[in-house]
Protein backbone atom coordinates (compact mmCIF):
# COMPACT_ATOMS: atom_id res chain seq x y z
CA UNK A 1 0.00 0.00 0.00
CA UNK A 2 1.14 3.55 -0.76
CA UNK A 3 0.19 6.79 0.97
CA UNK A 4 0.73 8.70 -2.30
CA UNK A 5 -1.44 8.86 -5.42
CA UNK A 6 -0.51 10.57 -8.70
CA UNK A 7 -3.52 11.83 -10.67
CA UNK A 8 -2.89 11.97 -14.42
CA UNK A 9 -5.67 13.41 -16.61
CA UNK A 10 -5.58 12.10 -20.17
CA UNK A 11 -7.07 12.93 -23.54
CA UNK A 12 -5.36 11.25 -26.51
CA UNK A 13 -2.10 10.32 -24.77
CA UNK A 14 -1.49 6.88 -26.27
CA UNK A 15 2.10 7.85 -27.20
CA UNK A 16 2.97 8.70 -23.60
CA UNK A 17 0.73 6.91 -21.13
CA UNK A 18 2.48 3.55 -20.85
CA UNK A 19 5.92 5.11 -20.52
CA UNK A 20 4.82 7.60 -17.86
CA UNK A 21 3.06 4.90 -15.82
CA UNK A 22 6.07 2.57 -15.94
CA UNK A 23 8.36 5.42 -14.95
CA UNK A 24 6.27 6.32 -11.88
CA UNK A 25 6.20 2.68 -10.77
CA UNK A 26 9.98 2.43 -11.15
CA UNK A 27 10.64 5.10 -8.50
CA UNK A 28 12.25 4.11 -5.22
CA UNK A 29 9.25 5.38 -3.24
CA UNK A 30 5.98 3.56 -4.00
CA UNK A 31 3.34 5.70 -5.70
CA UNK A 32 -0.08 4.69 -6.93
CA UNK A 33 -1.47 6.18 -10.15
CA UNK A 34 -5.00 7.27 -11.00
CA UNK A 35 -5.62 8.00 -14.69
CA UNK A 36 -8.70 10.15 -15.36
CA UNK A 37 -9.45 9.65 -19.04
CA UNK A 38 -11.94 11.86 -20.86
CA UNK A 39 -13.09 9.39 -23.47
CA UNK A 40 -9.87 9.46 -25.51
CA UNK A 41 -10.72 8.20 -29.02
CA UNK A 42 -7.10 7.14 -29.61
CA UNK A 43 -7.22 4.14 -27.26
CA UNK A 44 -5.48 5.63 -24.21
CA UNK A 45 -7.92 3.90 -21.84
CA UNK A 46 -7.35 0.51 -23.48
CA UNK A 47 -3.61 0.82 -22.82
CA UNK A 48 -4.27 1.65 -19.17
CA UNK A 49 -6.67 -1.31 -18.81
CA UNK A 50 -3.99 -3.64 -20.16
CA UNK A 51 -1.44 -2.28 -17.70
CA UNK A 52 -3.87 -2.68 -14.79
CA UNK A 53 -3.40 -6.42 -15.09
CA UNK A 54 0.33 -5.96 -14.55
CA UNK A 55 0.05 -3.32 -11.80
CA UNK A 56 -2.92 -4.68 -9.90
CA UNK A 57 -3.89 -2.52 -6.94
CA UNK A 58 -1.42 0.23 -7.94
CA UNK A 59 -2.91 1.51 -11.19
CA UNK A 60 -6.45 2.85 -11.21
CA UNK A 61 -8.57 4.50 -13.87
CA UNK A 62 -11.71 6.58 -13.96
CA UNK A 63 -13.28 7.01 -17.40
CA UNK A 64 -15.49 9.96 -18.23
CA UNK A 65 -17.69 10.60 -21.25
CA UNK A 66 -16.17 13.29 -23.40
CA UNK A 67 -13.64 16.08 -22.95
CA UNK A 68 -14.81 17.83 -19.77
CA UNK A 69 -11.76 19.92 -18.90
CA UNK A 70 -8.58 19.70 -16.87
CA UNK A 71 -10.03 21.19 -13.70
CA UNK A 72 -13.00 18.85 -13.54
CA UNK A 73 -10.70 15.88 -14.18
CA UNK A 74 -8.58 16.82 -11.18
CA UNK A 75 -11.63 17.47 -8.99
CA UNK A 76 -12.91 14.02 -9.94
CA UNK A 77 -9.53 12.55 -9.05
CA UNK A 78 -9.33 14.46 -5.76
CA UNK A 79 -12.73 13.14 -4.67
CA UNK A 80 -11.71 9.61 -5.62
CA UNK A 81 -8.46 9.88 -3.64
CA UNK A 82 -10.15 11.41 -0.59
CA UNK A 83 -12.50 8.44 -0.42
CA UNK A 84 -9.41 6.31 0.14
CA UNK A 85 -6.53 6.58 2.59
CA UNK A 86 -3.99 8.60 0.57
CA UNK A 87 -2.14 11.30 2.49
CA UNK A 88 -0.27 12.87 -0.48
CA UNK A 89 -2.22 13.61 -3.65
CA UNK A 90 -0.38 14.75 -6.79
CA UNK A 91 -1.19 16.47 -10.06
CA UNK A 92 1.02 15.53 -13.01
CA UNK A 93 0.82 15.70 -16.81
CA UNK A 94 0.99 12.57 -18.93
CA UNK A 95 3.40 13.95 -21.52
CA UNK A 96 6.72 13.98 -19.59
CA UNK A 97 6.75 17.78 -19.38
CA UNK A 98 6.94 16.99 -15.66
CA UNK A 99 9.80 14.66 -14.73
CA UNK A 100 8.39 11.83 -12.57
CA UNK A 101 11.67 11.75 -10.62
CA UNK A 102 10.60 15.09 -9.12
CA UNK A 103 7.60 13.42 -7.46
CA UNK A 104 9.97 12.36 -4.70
CA UNK A 105 11.15 15.93 -4.11
CA UNK A 106 7.61 17.29 -3.99
CA UNK A 107 6.60 14.58 -1.55
CA UNK A 108 9.60 15.30 0.67
CA UNK A 109 8.63 18.98 0.83
CA UNK A 110 5.29 17.96 2.35
CA UNK A 111 6.21 14.80 4.26
CA UNK A 112 9.52 15.95 5.73
CA UNK A 113 9.74 19.74 5.42
CA UNK A 114 6.32 20.80 6.65
CA UNK A 115 4.67 22.09 3.48
CA UNK A 116 0.95 21.60 2.93
CA UNK A 117 1.21 22.12 -0.83
CA UNK A 118 4.38 21.79 -2.91
CA UNK A 119 4.53 23.24 -6.43
CA UNK A 120 6.97 22.08 -9.09
CA UNK A 121 8.02 25.57 -10.19
CA UNK A 122 9.50 26.56 -13.54
CA UNK A 123 10.33 30.09 -12.39
CA UNK A 124 11.49 30.00 -8.77
CA UNK A 125 15.13 29.92 -9.96
CA UNK A 126 15.20 31.77 -13.25
CA UNK A 127 13.32 30.28 -16.23
CA UNK A 128 13.72 26.50 -16.42
CA UNK A 129 11.83 25.53 -19.56
CA UNK A 130 13.07 23.29 -22.39
CA UNK A 131 11.67 23.08 -25.95
CA UNK A 132 9.11 25.87 -25.60
CA UNK A 133 8.99 28.61 -28.26
CA UNK A 134 9.87 32.01 -26.81
CA UNK A 135 6.34 33.39 -27.17
CA UNK A 136 4.99 30.54 -25.04
CA UNK A 137 7.68 31.08 -22.39
CA UNK A 138 6.92 34.79 -22.23
CA UNK A 139 3.16 34.21 -22.08
CA UNK A 140 3.53 31.77 -19.18
CA UNK A 141 6.07 33.88 -17.30
CA UNK A 142 4.09 37.09 -17.55
CA UNK A 143 0.85 35.26 -16.75
CA UNK A 144 2.35 34.38 -13.37
CA UNK A 145 3.49 37.99 -12.90
CA UNK A 146 -0.05 39.13 -13.71
CA UNK A 147 -1.48 36.69 -11.16
CA UNK A 148 0.87 38.03 -8.47
CA UNK A 149 -0.13 41.60 -9.31
CA UNK A 150 -3.88 40.94 -9.07
CA UNK A 151 -4.01 38.41 -6.26
CA UNK A 152 -1.03 39.49 -4.15
CA UNK A 153 0.04 35.89 -3.62
CA UNK A 154 3.79 35.30 -3.65
CA UNK A 155 3.91 32.41 -6.12
CA UNK A 156 6.35 32.58 -9.04
CA UNK A 157 4.66 29.84 -11.11
CA UNK A 158 0.94 30.30 -10.55
CA UNK A 159 -0.13 28.20 -13.55
CA UNK A 160 2.07 25.21 -12.66
CA UNK A 161 0.34 21.85 -12.97
CA UNK A 162 2.87 19.71 -11.08
CA UNK A 163 1.70 19.76 -7.47
CA UNK A 164 1.61 17.74 -4.26
CA UNK A 165 -1.23 18.35 -1.81
CA UNK A 166 -1.44 17.08 1.71
CA UNK A 167 -4.79 15.44 2.21
CA UNK A 168 -6.02 18.11 4.64
CA UNK A 169 -5.74 20.83 1.96
CA UNK A 170 -8.19 19.06 -0.34
CA UNK A 171 -10.45 18.21 2.59
CA UNK A 172 -10.60 21.91 3.51
CA UNK A 173 -11.08 23.51 0.09
CA UNK A 174 -14.77 23.23 -0.94
CA UNK A 175 -14.19 21.37 -4.19
CA UNK A 176 -17.78 21.87 -5.33
CA UNK A 177 -17.13 25.63 -5.36
CA UNK A 178 -13.99 25.51 -7.54
CA UNK A 179 -15.06 27.51 -10.57
CA UNK A 180 -12.49 27.15 -13.33
CA UNK A 181 -11.75 24.22 -15.62
CA UNK A 182 -8.67 25.24 -17.65
CA UNK A 183 -5.33 26.63 -16.50
CA UNK A 184 -7.21 29.10 -14.29
CA UNK A 185 -8.02 26.04 -12.18
CA UNK A 186 -4.34 25.80 -11.25
CA UNK A 187 -4.29 29.44 -10.17
CA UNK A 188 -7.52 29.03 -8.19
CA UNK A 189 -6.24 26.04 -6.22
CA UNK A 190 -3.04 27.86 -5.18
CA UNK A 191 -4.88 31.08 -4.33
CA UNK A 192 -7.49 29.23 -2.27
CA UNK A 193 -4.95 27.14 -0.38
CA UNK A 194 -3.04 30.28 0.59
CA UNK A 195 -6.25 32.08 1.62
CA UNK A 196 -7.02 29.17 3.95
CA UNK A 197 -3.62 29.67 5.57
CA UNK A 198 -1.88 26.57 4.27
CA UNK A 199 1.89 26.60 3.77
CA UNK A 200 2.58 26.59 0.03
CA UNK A 201 6.16 26.19 -1.22
CA UNK A 202 7.78 26.10 -4.65
CA UNK A 203 10.34 23.44 -5.58
CA UNK A 204 12.50 24.20 -8.64
CA UNK A 205 12.01 21.83 -11.57
CA UNK A 206 12.98 21.75 -15.23
CA UNK A 207 9.89 21.73 -17.45
CA UNK A 208 10.33 19.99 -20.81
CA UNK A 209 7.64 20.48 -23.43
CA UNK A 210 6.06 17.35 -24.86
CA UNK A 211 7.78 15.59 -27.73
CA UNK A 212 4.87 13.23 -28.47
CA UNK A 213 1.15 13.98 -28.74
CA UNK A 214 -0.62 17.33 -29.02
CA UNK A 215 -0.75 20.27 -26.61
CA UNK A 216 -4.18 21.10 -25.13
CA UNK A 217 -3.50 24.86 -24.78
CA UNK A 218 -6.06 27.09 -26.53
CA UNK A 219 -7.10 30.75 -26.72
CA UNK A 220 -10.25 29.92 -24.73
CA UNK A 221 -8.15 28.48 -21.88
CA UNK A 222 -5.91 31.55 -21.88
CA UNK A 223 -8.89 33.94 -21.78
CA UNK A 224 -10.43 32.03 -18.88
CA UNK A 225 -7.22 32.44 -16.91
CA UNK A 226 -6.80 36.14 -17.77
CA UNK A 227 -10.30 37.26 -16.83
CA UNK A 228 -10.83 34.57 -14.21
CA UNK A 229 -8.08 35.94 -11.97
CA UNK A 230 -9.93 39.23 -11.56
CA UNK A 231 -13.23 37.44 -10.88
CA UNK A 232 -11.54 35.17 -8.35
CA UNK A 233 -9.94 38.08 -6.50
CA UNK A 234 -13.21 40.02 -6.35
CA UNK A 235 -15.14 36.97 -5.12
CA UNK A 236 -12.58 36.37 -2.38
CA UNK A 237 -13.66 39.56 -0.62
CA UNK A 238 -17.00 37.93 0.14
CA UNK A 239 -15.75 34.50 1.24
CA UNK A 240 -14.96 33.14 4.69
CA UNK A 241 -11.65 31.26 4.68
CA UNK A 242 -11.80 29.95 8.25
CA UNK A 243 -10.79 26.26 8.35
Amino acid sequence: MSDSIVIIPTYNEKENIERIIRKVFSLEIPFHVLVVDDGSPDGTAEIVRRLQGEFHGQLHMEERKGKLGLGTAYIHGFRWALQRSYEYIFEMDADFSHNPDDLIRLREACAQQGADMAIGSRYIKGVNVVNWPMNRVLMSYFASAYVRLITRIDIQDATAGFVCFRRKVLETIPLDQVKFVGYAFQIEMKFTAIKYGFRVVEIPIIFTDRTLGTSKMSTKIFKEAFFGVIQMKMASFFKNYNK
